[in-house]
């Protein structure tokens, strides 16, 4: 029972690491593509 436990919490913090690593660099696409856009001058 305790073996079980200990692997879903190892799944469930690789988990959490690959999604805050994914989400990070989305947020550093979004930067960049917005810093990198033409200026709107309407």
């Amino acid at each position: 029972m305790l073996k079980k436990l200990l692997v879903l919490a190892a799944l469930a913090a690789a988990g959490y690491v690959a999604y805050s690593k994914v989400t990070e660099a989305q947020q550093e696409r979004d930067l960049w593509n917005e810093a990198t856009a033409a200026p709107d001058l309407r």
